[in-house]
């Protein structure tokens, strides 16, 4: 069995929507080598918006459509604005797009709307394999894949907000690696700390955020939006 197999309890159904023909086929074969079906690949924003659409109309909503942000005829936001469309148009979709460079604007406005299935990496990081097959699942599942270079890019913009002034230094980076979609394990096994260390820091921010138990589950997204939105 392909490395990372193992770590999925479900096939993810994956739209590529790519205009270079070699990285559409490389994800492609990313991703179907490690058991996830690729149910359609196209070049243009348009194609995507349509292919979507007709899996939708014959009951085979994909689970996560990869994007480029970058797509003809213009090569400037048609493929952010095409996944923007795509999160509107039908619920549940996740969408991943990936960018050539930090792009504030874009992955911004692509995490203003739902709270739920929603990736933003940069291109360099598909060759991490893993990191990038797992970042597919997670937002395929519903969950949230930010690139670091984006959060810092953000979390760097936020600093000027006085939202985010009462948290600590520790819970900074916390929020950060919350926003890249890792678990409480993962941050503490990346801080180099304890579970029950990384639960304080996490609760602290909700509650200096403002977030209060009745937003249940939400409250990991909702913490982020905070400073995207501030």
């Amino acid at each position: 069995m392909a490395e990372g197999v193992q770590d999925v309890e479900d096939r993810a159904r994956v739209v590529i929507a790519e205009d270079s023909v070699l990285l559409r086929e490389g994800l492609t074969r990313l991703l179907t080598d490690r058991g996830h079906e690729v149910v359609a690949g196209v070049g243009d924003g348009e194609a995507l918006v349509k292919t979507v659409a007709d899996l939708a109309a014959a009951g085979s909503l994909p689970d996560v459509v990869v994007a480029d942000v970058r797509m003809p005829p213009t090569h400037t936001d048609e493929g952010v604005r095409a996944a923007i469309a795509l999160r509107e148009a039908h619920r549940g979709l996740g969408v991943l797009v990936l960018s050539q460079y930090v792009e504030e604007q874009y992955a911004t406005e692509l995490l203003a709307g739902s709270s739920s299935g929603v990736g933003y990496l940069l291109k360099d990081r598909v060759a991490e394999v893993r990191e990038f097959v797992d970042a597919v699942v997670r937002v395929a599942e519903g969950g949230t894949a930010l690139d670091p270079e984006v959060v810092a890019q953000l979390l760097g913009r936020s600093r000027k907000q006085d939202v985010l002034a009462a948290l600590t230094p520790r819970e900074r980076e916390v929020l950060g690696l919350m926003a890249e979609g890792r678990t409480n394990s993962a941050i503490a096994q990346q801080l180099v700390v304890s579970h029950g260390a990384v639960e304080k820091h996490v609760s602290n921010i909700f509650m200096k955020l403002g977030l209060s138990q009745s937003d249940a589950d939400h409250r990991r997204v909702l913490a982020v939006l905070t400073y995207l939105d501030s």
